[in-house]
This record gives structure tokens, sequence and C-alpha cells, in this order.
């Protein structure tokens, strides 16, 4: 040890109370212990300002008091001034944990301040989401709609035989592919496997857009206030929601706000309805768009002129969104995952969910964000997602990225405890337990063949894609590690979230080769069955869908949890090794975190997909896990 000695640590109470977020007006006690003869200062740096606080000094301990003002992000660190000069003491990485000295300026650890009122709906954060991308689910009697979309002049291309392969590769005569093919899946055909979702634990439908479009995956609207005829019609809709709702699920849909389908009522690029700002000057919707040189020079959504962008600040379009969200609401569906969630201005989101919670305070307005949603950056400043007046939650991608890339090796059980306490420390605790836990979406590789191995999309052209494969030992690796991403996914804090087709053995490189058919009839039934009762097991327990939570890493390849409620506990053991680990799970091993002092491990625990029992006693239980295998125990007595 250093003559010169400072040590804080973000994530353990002693050093920083109360853990992670914090509402305004609260008092946050920051600690660093020290050693040497020297002075130590905090550096706040908030709204732009720098703030420095002498601390008291007592012992080898020295002690400040943040006030929490207001919503938003501080930054700290410590400054030293020994007799050796000047060194600052900040985060060796990411935003918190322990810290180091560094001889100029250090990172800085993050302390996020939220709106006291903010809270998120309990049903959402209790359930199961699903995520359905709607043409590939289940057909129910003939495809629909086809003369509607054609006499739209729409291209149209219908598979006939639901176990085909979905179109990758332009069609003959055409340069560009185009996402025209179509397979019939239905509001009608979900309705059908309700039954099969609840067999799931299924409390949330969320289903990829259902508005009017020319194309398969429907980002590009043609008519928000439409449900797409091949989906069927606004009372099959209503018809879903309400049977949903009869085995306990509700339904949220996909908001495409940022931009519209240039072939569509607002737009009309072809002329097709009538009165759109691109074939008519005075039209209604003008100023929904940008136009650099009218009609064929416009801003569009990432040069796709075919998604004309929308000035979501705009007066008149904000009153015609309202009216969207009331015209669903009325049929019963008022929660939203926002499309590309930080492409949407933070007045534009706070906006909507206002809107959202007059029409329902147990709404869910979900956001597609890719990163921290916390002290994520856009429009030239931090965005507000998590202060309180605009998201839930969002999507778990920072949670789907730890994840794989722990069971593929990428790092050690520690690394993985510090990405996941990084999200439990910045987000407030209402949205970090109404996070999305995904791995993986409509938009990324298929989970089970990412974890084969896959190459990264770009690596590959399409052609390359279609005909990738893993080898047989990777495939078997790939479905035992899909299977410790279950565990992790259900077994922590957050809404465990199934991409259709994960549980039954579906695999697929990217877009639209993770977007195949659901398999009914050819399903991977002891994967199926392992998702049912992982899914059982998290309904049982209220440890694992509201308690306390504490993680470590009792080996460099072993990951552990360890839930609490009242009488109700869990614990979560993964070991990703090829080789077997035995040894003991202590509760003294949980030394991050909110929770530390609620958390024990005691009595007769049952594993969720084996049924085997262990017991543990004064604190401790010991196992040994083969390779490759995982636990989640919950508590039985």
């Amino acid at each position: 040890m250093n003559e010169n000695y400072v040590y804080h640590d973000s994530r353990r109470l002693r050093y920083r109370a109360p853990f992670g977020a914090v509402k305004a007006g609260e008092q946050v006690r920051i600690l660093a212990e020290i050693k040497g003869s020297g002075r130590l200062t905090l550096r706040l740096w908030l709204d732009g300002q720098e703030r420095l606080i002498r601390g008291e000094r007592a012992g080898e301990a020295v002690e400040f008091i943040i006030p929490a003002e207001a919503p938003g992000l501080i930054w700290y660190h410590f400054i030293w001034d020994g007799p050796e000069g000047r060194r600052y003491y900040g985060v060796q990485k990411g935003y918190g944990g322990p810290g180091r000295f560094y001889d100029e300026q250090p990172p800085s650890w993050q302390l996020t301040v939220y709106d006291p009122a903010f809270e998120t709906p309990a049903w959402f954060r209790k359930g199961v989401a699903y995520q359905i991308f709607p043409d590939r689910v289940f057909r129910s009697g003939n495809i629909l709609g086809v003369e509607e979309h054609k006499a739209l002049g729409h291209r149209v291309l219908l598979h006939e035989d639901w176990q085909e392969e979905p179109l990758y590769l332009p069609l003959p005569g055409s340069k560009d592919y185009d996402p025209c093919d179509f397979f019939g899946g239905n509001l009608a055909g979900i309705r059908e496997k309700l039954p099969y979702l609840a067999s799931l634990g299924v409390t949330c439908l969320y289903i990829n857009p259902v508005f009017l479009s020319p194309s398969n995956h429907r980002y590009n609207t043609s008519d928000y206030l439409k449900v797409d005829p091949i989906l069927g019609t606004e009372e099959d809709l209503r018809a879903l929601i309400e049977a949903a709702a009869g085995y306990g699920m509700r339904v949220m849909l996909d908001g495409v706000f940022s931009h519209t389908g240039d072939d569509s009522v607002y737009f009309d690029a072809k002329g097709v309805y009538g009165g759109g700002a691109c074939s008519d000057p005075h039209s209604p919707y003008r100023a929904w768009y940008d136009f650099k040189r009218y009609p064929d020079d416009y801003r569009c959504w990432w040069g796709f002129r075919s998604l004309p962008e929308v000035n979501e600040s705009e007066p008149s379009y904000m009153a015609f969104i309202a009216d969207v969200l009331a015209h669903y609401g009325a049929l019963g569906a008022t929660s939203w995952r926002l499309d590309v969630a930080d492409e949407l201005p933070d007045d534009f989101i706070a906006f909507l969910r206002e809107k959202l919670k007059a029409l329902d305070p147990e709404a869910v307005l979900l956001g597609e964000v890719w990163d921290d949603a916390s002290n994520k950056e856009g429009f030239g400043r931090r965005r507000k997602y998590v202060d309180g007046h605009e998201l839930d939650s969002a999507m778990g991608y920072p949670f789907k990225d730890a994840v794989l890339s722990f069971l593929l090796g990428g790092g050690t059980a520690a690394d993985l405890v510090d990405r996941l306490m990084g999200l439990m420390e910045n987000y407030p605790k209402p949205f970090y337990e109404a996070q999305l836990n995904i791995l993986g979406s409509h938009d990324t590789i298929r989970a089970r063949t990412a974890l084969a191995g896959a190459p990264h999309r770009d690596a590959l052209t399409r052609k390359e894609q279609a005909a990738w494969k893993p080898g047989a030992e990777a495939a078997v690796l790939a479905r035992a590690r899909l299977k410790l991403g279950v565990l992790i996914q259900f077994g922590l804090p957050g809404v465990p979230c199934v991409y259709y087709g994960d549980e039954a053995g579906l695999t697929g490189m990217a877009d639209p080769f993770n977007r195949k058919t659901y398999p009914w009839g050819r399903e991977d039934d002891d994967l199926l069955a392992f998702y049912r009762a992982v899914s059982a097991a998290r309904r049982g327990c209220p440890a694992l869908y509201r308690g306390g939570c504490g993680m470590a890493a009792p080996a460099p390849d072993v990951f552990t949890a360890l839930r609490c409620e009242g009488h109700s506990g869990a614990a979560l053991l993964v070991n990703r090794s090829l080789e077997p680990y035995q040894g003991v799970l202590s509760v003294n091993h949980f030394t991050q975190g909110p929770d530390v002092n609620r958390l024990w491990l005691d009595g007769l625990y049952r594993d969720a997909a084996g049924g085997r029992e262990f017991r543990a006693k004064n604190g401790e239980l010991y196992l040994r896990l083969p390779p490759m295998t995982g636990l989640l125990l919950t508590r039985i007595e």
C-alpha cells in the first residue's frame, strides 16, 4: 500500500449511500478512505458547472454530503493535494465501482437523479414479455388482404408453404432487395395461439408494427389509423386485445413515429392517396416534412428515400399522434414500444408519456435504446429518458450484449457482474426493474445462432448468411449456452422478453434470416419445456420478480445472483466452463449493490428445470455444477 492512499467504491454502501440512482431532494453520503498527509476535495460536475466540496475528515475517512437537487446526472471524482503535489482519484472503468489515482483529470463516477414521483407499472415489472413479428407467428385461415395491397400498387410475393425461407435477395429484374414477401401470419392467428403463450407465462405481447404498410416488417407506415389488411381488421385487433386480457396479457404496440413511408397517406410520393406532402404542396401534412428542394429532395431516415423523416415537434403532428394513441387506446392497447427512441426529441417523448398516462396510468412506454439509457447523448446533449418524465424503461441491448459476450467467453464472470451492476447503479430502480431483458430481437442475429459463434452480420454477404451454419460441436454448445442465457434472463431483475421462436429453437443470421416462421410441429421440445419451467419458477417466486438482488463471481467462469423478498428466496448459478465447478456459494460473496444487508441463503431450494433439491445452511450452499450448466433455485421451505 502506498503512503498516500485513497479508496472509494460507488457500489458498496459504506462508500456511497443510498446506492445508485437517487430521487431528487435526497442527500447522498460519499465516503473515501485515506492515508497519508494531504487534503481531499470532491469535485462535482452538474448542469455544466464545476462545484468543489471540502469534506469532514474523521481518522482515515473523509465524508462528503451531496444534495441531489434536480433530475439529471451528477459526475464526481476526488482531488488529492499532498506533499508531492496534486493527483486525481477517479473511477477505474465504466461509470462505477472502485477507483484509482490518475495524473490528469480522471473518469468520473456517475450519480443519476430522478423525479421522486416516477414509478413504473407493477404488472409489467412482474411479468414476462413475448415479442411477435406478426407475419411469421401463425396464419389462421387463408392469406388476407392481398387485393387491397395490390390496389395500392404494392408488390406482394406470397409464400404458400409456411416452412419456406424468407426472401433475402432482390427479385428478378430488381436492383434492390424488397421485403415484399408475406407468409400471411395474422392477428387471428396470434389469438389462436394465446393458450400456447399462456403456457409460457406471457403477460405482455409486444407486437411489431400492425399499421398498413407495403413491407412485411411494416416500419414504413402508410396509414397509422388502418390495420394492415394482411393482418386482418381493426375488429381482429380488438378481438386479440380482449382475448389476451382474458389470459392476463396486455398488448404493446410498436410506434414508428420518427418517420413514415414515402408511399403513405401523409407523404404520398407515388400520388396514390392524393393530398400528401409530396403530391400536394398545400397538403395539411406539408409541415411534417423538411424539403430541401420540393418535391424530390427531402430529409429521410438514414438516407433511405422510402423513409421520409417527420418533424416530431410540429404541433399538428403531435396532435395527430395523440389521436393515434387515443384511437388504439379505445381498442384496449395503451402500451407502446417506441421505435428508434434515440431519434425522437425529448419533448416529443415526454408528450407521448403524458398522453398515454392520461389514457391509462398502467400504460407502459418502452424505448428502443441500444446503449445505457441514463447517459445516452443525442441532439447535442444528454437524453432525459430515465429522469422520470419520458420512458418507463428501455429494450435491454446492453444486457443482451453483456450476457452473450460472457457466454461466448468474452471476459470473466466478474466482468459480467461489473457490466450488469453498472445498469443497476445507473438506472432508477423503477426503470431498472422494468428493463426488457432480451437475448435477441428482430434487429439482431438469433440468440442461438449468435451463441454458436456466428460472425458479425457485416462480415458476410446475404448469400453467405443464408448458407452459414455452425459445426456440430458449435451447435451443441450454442444450445447449452442459450439455456444459461435464459437462466440469467429470468433470474435477474427486469422483464424477461422471449423473441418468438427462440423457445422452439429457431436460428438465423441477421434480418431477414432472424424472421423465419415459427416452426409449429417441429419445435425443440426439450428447450420449450426448459423455457416453461424457468418461467413458471419466476412466476411462483416473489423473490424473482420483485426481490432484492446481489451478483457475484465466485470463479472466473461462474456467475451467481441471490434474490430475496421476505421469506421468498432464489439463487442463480451459471457455469459457462467446459470443466465442472465445485465450491461453496456463500452470502458473503455478495458485497455490492443496495440489497447486501438483506440478502440471506437458508433452507431447502429446488432447481426450476431439473427438479433437484439443495439445502443451504448458515448462509452457505455446497454444490457441484457440471460443465456448461446452470441452476435457478427457488426456496421451497
